[in-house]
């Protein structure tokens, strides 16, 4: 599995830094506790009996993460078939490099299992689940944020329940971001599924939304009075929240390659509006990983 950043920050507040976990550019709109990570200025961190989600034990993150990745069952490294992803999306590293240098950084600032809440905004997909169980080893089960295609669904409300579960002191890890899938000989959109002879469409809800504006764009929609159904309330968000890149993903070389980038922008956005709303309930730091998830084959 791969992941290529768009942009991986950490925001510390009143005072916006590009301070970044990667290959980072400055994100633009939020700010936390400039002194989120001080060590001197934390008190003791003390867990709370009510904090199952946290892992506690005296192992730190970046020794339990090199524990992960060394036992963790990853496939064997394949040079030309990373060539043809990274050809593909520049930029893109396993989630095994991702991983190690996320962990190391966010060590280094305070951020361990201990004292950390995890909160994920990644598709409904079961194969978006490999980055958020391995961090999730890390750093206690995750807050769910998201929701197809990885929109943060959870909104307002569920961001304010997750930062209310954030231990006393203590920081966030947030990780977002959409998923797209390449198969083994490079066709972009979908996947080979463990157990599936059919070669799967990914990301199946971005794929219909990309569709349904293909449809306005060039014609061909079907006229409807309806403009959305409970039942299906979230395609119906994507596929609004997809309007904009009309032009953008019409004139692109790859649709499917673009369509990540595309939905990333969108969701980032509104994750943006969604932390800078709720950032009075933060504690003390937040770190935001965003970026696009690649699946490939078992």
């Amino acid at each position: 599995k791969k992941w290529v950043q768009r942009h991986i920050p950490i925001h510390q507040t009143m005072l916006l830094r590009s301070a970044a976990l990667l290959l980072v550019c400055a994100s633009s709109a939020l700010a936390f506790s400039t002194t989120a990570f001080v060590g001197s200025s934390r008190k003791a961190f003390v867990p709370s009996p009510t904090a199952l989600n946290i892992v506690g034990d005296a192992v730190g993150t970046l020794e339990k993460i090199k524990q992960i990745l060394s036992t963790e069952d990853y496939p064997p490294e394949n040079e030309a078939f990373d060539a043809m992803v990274k050809g593909t999306f520049p930029g893109a590293m396993s989630n095994k490099e991702l991983e190690m240098k996320v962990v190391e950084i966010l060590a280094a600032r305070g951020f361990e299992g201990k004292n950390t809440l995890l909160a994920t905004s990644l598709c409904c997909d079961e194969l978006a689940r490999t980055l958020e169980d391995d961090l999730g080893k890390c750093f206690g089960k995750n807050f769910f944020l998201g929701g197809l295609a990885g929109f943060p669904f959870a909104g307002n409300t569920g961001f304010g329940a997750m930062s209310a579960h954030i231990p006393d002191d203590g920081y966030c890890l947030i990780v977002q971001g959409p998923h797209v899938g390449i198969t083994q000989d490079g066709v972009v959109g979908c996947v080979e599924r463990e157990g599936i002879a059919l070669v799967d469409k990914c990301c199946g809800s971005a794929i219909a939304a990309s569709n349904y504006l293909q449809g306005i764009t060039e014609g061909g929609a079907t006229i409807t009075t309806k403009i959305q159904t409970f039942s299906d309330f979230q395609q119906g968000a994507v596929q609004e929240l997809i309007l904009p890149h009309g032009k953008r993903l019409a004139e692109a070389p790859n649709r499917m390659a673009e369509l990540p980038y595309a939905l990333f922008e969108s969701q980032d956005m509104l994750m943006q509006d969604i932390i800078q709303a709720g950032k009075g309930g933060l504690k003390a730091g937040t770190a935001v990983l965003s970026g696009i998830q690649i699946n490939t084959s078992p």
